[in-house]
């Protein structure tokens, strides 16, 4: 018997991997945020498949969840939305699993910041532009953020943002980032990336308060800060130049 946590993509019902689709074809119970997944891929599921949404749920009632199958001897399909590697606190889960002796597997997931770019059409590392991604949040009643992890540090490396949870303090985000950025810096935020209501607002660190009071969005949404995500007259990569010599072709 193994719990088989499977992260589910940002929403579209088909950016599920192959894999996690299997997943959730072979097992008979299956646990779902269902505040955030979409039920479509419980399609997926057998028909006579236990399925139990954990959105109400305490980590104690999830763990027994998973003690009651690992004594039936079921395997689990522990869904998750977007990637399990950030914001998912599967961590717990982990170290719960690992205390009895319960076996598990990790299946990745399509990230919301990737979906969030497709939306937009734009690369988020440009050459000569940004070159890095920095995932991060603010602090919240559910976590609070660790000392060393300032939105201004990151900022002052000019990387491209993907702050997470922070919707709702847009002026402070703001406020934190414009002595960095600049108040042109070029801002999207991003509500339910890859679903079919998904929602996109284009601005700059010194219009996007006002644009998004105009226009309010779900606490969810995904906020993007940096140059790269209007970047025109930018360097061209190297990669495919005719003079730059590689493995796979002679310069």
């Amino acid at each position: 018997m193994t719990i088989h946590f499977i992260g589910a993509g940002p929403g579209a019902a088909d950016l599920i991997t192959v894999r996690g689709r299997d997943l959730l074809m072979r097992c008979p119970v299956c646990l779902f945020a269902g505040s955030l997944v979409p039920s479509e891929l419980l399609a997926h599921c057998p028909s006579d498949a236990r399925i139990i949404d954990t959105a109400p749920m305490t980590l104690d009632q999830i763990e027994a969840e998973f003690v009651r199958a690992h004594s039936a001897g079921e395997d689990v399909a522990r869904l998750h939305s977007g990637d399990l590697a950030i914001y998912s606190a599967v961590a717990e889960q982990l170290r719960r699993l690992e205390r009895r002796a319960i076996p598990y597997t990790w299946t990745p997931g399509v990230p919301a910041f990737c979906a969030a770019a497709a939306l937009l059409g734009r690369e988020l590392t440009v050459p000569g532009v940004a070159q890095s991604v920095v995932l991060t949040r603010i602090s919240g009643r559910a976590s609070q953020m660790p000392e060393g992890e300032k939105l201004a540090s990151f900022a002052a490396t000019g990387a491209t943002l993907a702050i997470h949870l922070a919707i709702h303090a847009i002026e402070t985000v703001v406020a934190e980032l414009v002595p960095y950025y600049g108040p042109d810096c070029p801002v999207a935020l991003v509500m339910r990336a890859s679903w079919p209501d998904a929602r996109v607002l284009r601005g700059t660190l010194s219009d996007i308060t006002a644009a998004l009071a105009a226009q309010p969005m779900e606490r969810t949404a995904l906020i993007l800060v940096g140059r790269a995500l209007a970047a025109e007259n930018f360097i061209e990569s190297s990669l495919y130049s005719p003079d730059y010599h590689r493995r796979f072709r002679s310069g």
